[in-house]
């Protein structure tokens, strides 16, 4: 529907929380310059709240405050709504009756779109109204768009991303401070970093979503959050960040999405990960975030910033508000979600990367032989090996080259059932030294 230059596009906000409420202070303290950028002035037509006592951090028109969230994405006068209260429902119900009145949508939920992102695409596109979605990954950073818009002559490779930032500040004050797991976590959520709750974040659910839509993105295939191999980094300890320094690496938790050799199929897949010091996700310090990019022609693109937080995630909700209305005015849409390609997503065992085992083991003769044997066994091959410790502390640490997951978790059993392997102290899989 197009909309009449010169007067006033209605926005209507669900959710007042830490996001809504920034995204209200910027559309009014930035009233004019945005009228001027979209070449019609903003006007908030409600905001919709579970609990109108509790609006926080913004002062808002007792009037435009509603419970009915319903009636106030499905009212006539409304032409964009922004849903900032994130989870399933009721934001799917309450996005697909907007689109359904004909309202274009601005989202930030990641959540909704790595689960159920078809039926919300299905909606805007049978609608022919937009769905903007920057500020679902990765906060502030212009990293949708520009994968769906600037590198769309493009053939991308590899998306390879640290994109959330609690498990980041949590990794990097274990590196730079000797904390352990538990110490880090307290003081992220000491600091708001992290949730009382901080599931979500350490064991990477957050992560695996926004990698379901930027693998989404990167290979034209459809890719939910059920597809991606998830492991958080609970079970990471001090001694495994010390050795990873020691080596030169430090501890990541990583979104990876990769192409196969052969282009058919892709993986994708968050866990923690070793990357080399000199690689420029090494150095994305605290809760910042960093997507690095590895396409055909562009090569290797780095997009860097915060990744949360009030303010730097509603200036991605703006951005998104502003491109939706500037459509609205030419009576267009913006890019529909792109499935062409129907890559199939290969299975976890199919990756192949390089490893970091720590074994404690019996010191005596014959044992390095025999751990050697379980590796070549399954034909993994080994780089590097080193015994630190002497006698009941014995420990080897072998470093492999590039193996699949499969044939390494083989190793692994293997080397379980060995009388002279008194643990599997840790397996880490080393990231990113081809982009060191």
């Amino acid at each position: 529907m197009k909309q009449t230059a010169g007067k006033p596009l209605k926005v209507a906000l669900l959710g007042c929380g830490v996001v809504g409420s920034q995204v209200i202070r910027l559309m009014r303290e930035q009233a004019g310059d945005l009228a001027a950028r979209i070449g019609a002035p903003l006007e908030l037509a409600g905001v919709a709240v579970r609990r109108p006592g509790r609006v926080r951090g913004v002062e808002v028109d007792p009037l435009l405050i509603t419970t009915d969230a319903e009636a106030l994405v499905t009212r006539d006068d409304v032409d964009i709504v922004v849903e900032v209260i994130g989870g399933i429902e009721p934001a799917r119900s309450l996005i697909l009756a907007a689109m359904n009145s004909g309202k274009s949508v601005v989202t930030a939920n990641k959540a909704l779109l790595a689960e159920d992102g078809a039926t919300i695409h299905a909606a805007a596109r049978d609608n022919t109204v937009d769905l903007y979605f920057e500020a679902a990954v990765a906060g502030a950073i212009p990293l949708i768009r520009p994968m769906r818009e600037s590198l769309a002559g493009d053939h991308v490779h590899r998306v390879l991303g640290i994109v959330n930032g609690t498990t980041n500040y949590i990794l990097d004050k274990m590196d730079s401070s000797g904390a352990s797991f538990s110490e880090a976590l307290e003081e992220a959520q000491a600091l708001g970093y992290a949730e009382a709750d901080p599931t979500a974040d350490v064991e990477g659910f957050d992560a695996a979503a926004k990698a379901a839509i930027l693998a989404g993105i990167a290979f034209h295939s459809r890719v939910t959050a059920a597809d991606v191999h998830r492991e958080g980094i609970t079970e990471i300890s001090a001694a495994n960040v010390a050795s990873a320094r020691e080596m030169g690496y430090v501890i990541k938790l990583l979104a990876i999405c990769a192409r196969s050799d052969d282009g058919r199929s892709f993986g994708v897949r968050v866990h923690p990960a070793m990357i080399p010091r000199t690689h420029p996700l090494a150095g994305v310090r605290e809760a910042y975030n960093a997507v690095f990019v590895e396409a055909e022609s562009a090569g290797r693109l780095m997009f860097y910033g915060a990744g949360a937080g009030g303010a730097p995630t509603a200036s991605a909700v703006l951005g998104d508000i502003v491109a939706v209305a500037r459509n609205r005015l030419a009576g267009t849409c913006g890019p529909e979600e792109s499935t062409y390609a129907d890559l199939t997503v290969h299975p976890m065992g199919e990756t192949v990367t390089r490893y970091h085992v720590s074994l404690d083991v019996a010191d005596k003769p014959g044992v390095l032989a025999r751990v050697a044997e379980m590796f070549a066994k399954q034909d993994v091959s080994i780089q590097t090996v080193r015994q630190e410790g002497l006698g009941d502390d014995a420990q080897l640490v072998l470093v492999t080259h590039r193996a699949s997951d499969a044939a390494l978790s083989a190793t692994i059993e293997g080397l379980r059932e060995l009388d002279i392997v008194r643990d599997v102290v840790s397996v880490m899989r080393v990231e990113g030294e081809d982009a060191s």
